[in-house]
């Protein structure tokens, strides 16, 4: 378990508002009586099931002092109950041909294994015996912590990329529980204890604060019938759901700032703004922010930022990145590794001229309408995976979605305009509350050591550290 840490309508189709797309074939949706909602997505290509299970809490939902609750619950959530020995969930699925893990975000943590059809049941009895019958011995909750802190000093702790990713994020939100790292900061997961654990589990773990995502070579009907059997009959807890979090004041003022770390081969330059969260029923403001994202630095030959900086000589690298996926506003990134001659300060300027023109001319139609048509293959393509088409439903409806609102997203994303895109741009791109955040070598070491040892630039979306497996 590791740090894992969002072609042309006609004028008058753009107009207008997408309709609301109809169920998909194969795609159900229900929910149980004791609160647990569910989504089945038939694919029978292959006689292969994957089950997840999405609870409707994360790291941002913890009390301050404890943050790193969640991702420990989630290790000891492997520790058996009276049925299970430590570690026989996996040892189960794995002896079945399956796998399985679990991953914890700020929004949720989630469950999942992937196995032949047949043992559906199996899986399904057995992620239901811990959902209500979680056992977390005396010498199991010590040992966990040592391998959780453990896990933070080989991902975090030696790594500078995700050091700077988390400052970043504490100096991004003012208030909001965002700024936490999901796995945690050291001091406190140094304190967290077996009590801990457990008020977490019995105050959050339960049907009624959950989704359960089956894709796979299944039917609904036989998906329900196992749901009653095994999910049915664990009771609801009243006070189970998503408490209030704080929430970000108005930010106006641009922030910087510089790590130098020896570890660095190459300055990595990222700027982050928070911006609007994908919400219920209200999507379009979010579908603009992910194809402005995409116009920006989506291709490494054909974006703008890839054309006016990489092409040009000024960068190596850029990136742009916004998720939508979130309970509360989000950030939209966009990252620069400058090219060898190139000073920082001449690449970021080369960067605000690039936004500026941007923000002047607006989106090319021919290029919005490639970018459209890639993101809507992306998207095709992604149908492949049923594991990726679980994903989706779980992460929407753990976040707030409805499933109508992740039917709905393709028809969105296809109606996006030139004028939603300028508007998106005005939004994150004149915003003055930026957080400009510079990665760099020591000033002293040579260029040549530095570019024989140069690792995978640091991007806007693998330096936040949003989600622990």
């Amino acid at each position: 378990m590791t740090i894992l840490t969002r072609l042309a309508p006609l004028a008058l189709m753009l107009a207008a508002s997408p309709a609301l797309a109809e169920m998909p074939e194969g795609i159900s949706h229900f929910t149980l009586d004791n609160g647990l909602e569910a989504v089945v997505i038939e694919d029978h290509r292959a006689p292969v099931v994957v089950q997840m299970l999405w609870y409707r809490i994360g790291s941002a939902d913890e009390q301050p002092g404890k943050s790193g609750i969640a991702h420990y619950l989630e290790h000891l959530m492997f520790k058996g109950t009276d049925k299970l020995g430590p570690g026989e969930l996996s040892r189960t699925v794995t002896a079945n041909g399956g796998m399985d893990n679990a991953f914890t975000s700020y929004d949720f943590t989630t469950y999942f294994q992937r196995i032949a059809s047949d043992r559906l049941p199996l899986i399904m009895e057995m992620e239901a015996d811990r959902m209500a019958n979680l056992k977390i011995g005396e010498d199991d909750w010590q040992a966990e912590r040592q391998v959780v802190l453990e896990e933070r000093s080989q991902r975090t702790d030696s790594d500078p990329g995700a050091q700077f990713a988390e400052e970043r994020s504490a100096v991004q939100f003012y208030n909001h529980p965002y700024g936490r790292p999901v796995i945690g900061w050291r001091q406190e997961m140094e304190g967290l204890t077996r009590e801990d654990a457990i008020a977490w589990y019995d105050a959050h773990y339960a049907p009624n604060a959950a989704v359960l995502v089956i894709a796979g070579d299944v039917t609904a009907e036989q998906v329900r019938e196992l749901a009653e059997e095994y999910y049915g009959l664990i009771p609801p807890k009243p006070d189970a759901a998503r408490k209030p979090r704080p929430q970000e004041p108005i930010q106006r003022s641009p922030r910087r700032i510089e790590r130098v770390d020896a570890r660095v081969a190459q300055p990595v330059m990222i700027r982050s703004v928070i911006a609007p969260e994908r919400n219920r029923g209200e999507q379009q403001q979010a579908a603009a922010l992910t194809v402005l994202a995409n116009l920006l630095a989506g291709s490494s030959q054909t974006s703008v930022l890839a054309r006016d900086l990489v092409l040009t000589g000024k960068a190596l690298y850029v990136n742009a990145s916004y998720d939508g996926f979130a309970v509360d506003p989000t950030t939209f990134a966009i990252s620069m590794v400058p090219a060898p001659g190139v000073s920082n300060a001449e690449a970021e300027a080369a960067l605000d001229a690039a936004l500026a023109k941007f923000l002047a001319d607006g989106p090319d139609p021919a290029q919005l309408e490639r970018v459209k048509t890639r993101i809507r293959a992306g998207r095709v393509y992604a149908q492949d995976s049923a594991h990726g088409r679980a994903y989706d439903y779980g992460q929407g409806l753990a976040t707030g979605l409805t499933v109508e609102d992740v039917n709905d997203w393709p028809d969105i994303l296809a109606a996006v305009t030139p004028e939603d895109i300028r508007a998106a741009a005005k939004l994150v791109l004149e915003s003055r509350a930026s957080v400009t955040g510079w990665l760099l070598p020591p000033p002293e070491a040579p260029v040549e050591a530095r570019a024989d040892s140069a690792p995978e630039p640091v991007s806007a979306d693998t330096a936040n550290p949003g989600e622990a497996e």
